[in-house]
């Protein structure tokens, strides 16, 4: 017999996926998925909200379930800028996570504040994806916009109060802001009153708890999505959270993403601090927090070098010296938003079956290492857990076995492929019977998944990739430093 159905929803950078669940036993029943439009060159990445809203009716439909739903949570990407007029609409299109133009305002907050205050204070030293970084690059670029904004939401808290007609967010998708502090659990009025920044608290949302409603949806919202009114509605979260808590992993379990970002992270008790700013000091969707880094360039920088190649993802051969950095859109993770992309160790003799493999291991390589650095300023990863896989690259056999050459550790791959839709579902499970989010995991079955068993390291390509890495890197910040100002 099938209990109360839920709704969990991911709207990631490219569509919308809703999944449909049994809120008594975790049994998924329907899922419905739409696309969305990105655009922007040269750095910038948009999309206008409004096809977030009509995806999300555009998935609930392809449900079937849509009218049976007892309860909906939202999960999406992090740190996007939404800017909203007096009324609730998109003033202009929002600002995503992976768009790198506030690089200049970036590095004027941390000349501001300095690393060791804004990791000890915020939680997370500023990268050019973060929310207050977009802001102050809104507010340098476009003052006129940013005067007649009334309100900043990130892309979860715009489809939540769309739902149910409330101004929230959560701690998760807060403390990716930069201006909420994992350390207080508030809003820094400090922070927001600094030069370039200038932003009044009450234009942000208010802040939940893991296990606090949203609201309920609104008449309107009803109609508009054809799902019931007065139904409860989640706090919701970012997908990194929201995926972390689909999982309800225990901490020191490490967690690697692929998709069109690689993300690196693992649930701890501790907070994170970490000034160096490879590691974002993140807080979770159930009162934990989430130590984090993500390296803008993964899977689709490696099908880029696929597709000129010409050849299937899976076609590689030994990378034999071969070195790839595959920093096609600049990079998060070294901070790096101008760096290009670097191939070296090109011979004659080379074959383009070794060149893919060297951008797959680039790509992992910087993972790897952040789950290190995680351990070190978080809780202590465990030594034998194995690796989980997730993300759209995670059943890829060529990312399966990079991953565990390169770490030496066993690899699990969940079956389930919408974890972030699952984590919303789980928090739309726990609003609807009123308990926390852990307790839901409790009544449901651990997600089934496939473990493959570890492989040696191989020491030779990691200490040459680490050297052409750490040379690069350097000739990089060099050469931003000798930029003329302007």
């Amino acid at each position: 017999m099938v209990g109360p159905l839920v709704a969990g929803v991911d709207s990631s950078t490219q569509s919308t996926t809703v999944v449909i669940v049994d809120a008594s036993t975790g049994a998924r029943v329907a899922s419905g998925r739409a696309s969305h439009v990105v655009t922007g060159t040269d750095g910038a990445r948009e999309t206008d909200p409004e096809t977030w809203w009509a995806a999300l009716a555009e998935a609930l439909a392809a449900t079937g379930h849509a009218r049976d739903i007892t309860a909906i949570s939202v999960g999406a990407q992090q740190h996007g800028l939404v800017v909203l007029d007096g009324s609730g609409r998109p003033l202009r299109p929002a600002v995503l996570w992976n768009d790198t133009r506030s690089g200049p305002q970036t590095e004027r907050l941390i000349e501001t504040l300095g690393r060791e205050t804004w990791a000890t204070r915020i939680g997370t030293v500023p990268v050019p994806s973060i929310t207050i970084t977009r802001w102050m690059w809104l507010r340098d670029t476009e003052p006129a916009l940013a005067q007649a904004t009334r309100a900043i939401r990130l892309p979860h808290d715009f489809l939540t109060e769309r739902l149910c007609g409330r101004g929230v967010t959560d701690r998760g998708d807060a403390s990716g802001t930069g201006w909420w502090s994992t350390a207080t659990g508030a809003y820094d009025e400090g922070v927001l009153a600094l030069p370039g920044v200038e932003l009044d608290v009450s234009m942000l949302p208010e802040v939940l708890g893991p296990a606090e409603v949203a609201g309920r949806v609104t008449p309107a919202a009803a109609e508009a999505l054809g799902i019931p009114a007065g139904i409860p509605v989640g706090p919701g979260s970012g997908d990194n959270a929201a995926a972390a808590l689909g999982l309800g992993l225990r901490p020191g379990t490490p967690i690697v993403s692929l998709g069109t970002s690689g993300v690196a992270t693992a649930v701890s008790e501790r907070r994170a601090v970490d000034p160096s700013g490879i590691i974002a000091g993140f807080a979770d969707a159930t009162g934990r927090y989430l130590p984090l880094t993500a390296t803008l360039n993964c899977t689709l920088a490696v099908d880029r070098v696929a597709a000129w190649l010409g050849l299937d993802r899976d076609a590689v051969a030994p990378s034999d010296g071969v070195v790839v950095l595959p920093w096609f859109d600049g990079e998060r993770t070294p901070s790096l938003p101008d760096a290009e992309a670097v191939f070296l160790g090109l011979r004659h003799t080379t074959g383009p079956g070794a060149i893919l493999a060297a951008a797959y291991e680039g790509a992992v390589l910087g993972l790897l290492d952040a789950l290190d650095a995680i351990g070190a300023c978080a809780d202590p990863l465990d030594p034998d857990a194995p690796v989980v896989l997730v993300g759209g690259g995670a059943r890829g056999g060529t990312w399966q076995e990079t991953v565990r050459r390169l770490s030496g550790r066993a690899v699990r791959v969940p079956a389930d492929p919408d974890l972030v839709a699952r984590g919303a579902a789980v928090q739309a499970a726990a609003v609807l019977a009123g308990v926390g989010p852990m307790e839901v995991h409790q009544g449901w079955p651990e997600p089934e998944g496939t473990t493959l068993e570890p492989m040696p390291v191989d020491q030779p390509v990691l200490d040459r990739m680490r050297g052409v890495r750490a040379s690069v890197q350097s000739a990089v910040s060099e050469l931003r430093r000798s930029r003329p100002a302007g």
